[in-house]
């Protein structure tokens, strides 16, 4: 699986994980789907992506302890 279809099942993930929480739980959990989707926008702008950075560095890990 390529890193952008990984960041969009995390952020998708994100987005339902908050939905859940926010019906059954608290609406302060919706804050959490706002900060997805601002992070999505400014990333398609800027090509800064906190989790691309988070998961290239777990993928190369994972890499080199299998070497």
């Amino acid at each position: 699986m390529t890193i952008d279809k990984k960041i969009r099942v995390l952020a998708g993930t994100m987005v339902l994980l908050s939905l859940c929480l926010a019906h059954f739980h608290s609406h302060w959990w919706l804050l959490l789907t706002a900060f997805v989707g601002v992070n999505l926008i400014q990333s398609a702008f800027t090509g800064f992506c906190p989790p691309e950075m988070l998961l290239r560095k777990l993928e190369s890990r994972r890499t080199s302890t299998r070497s």
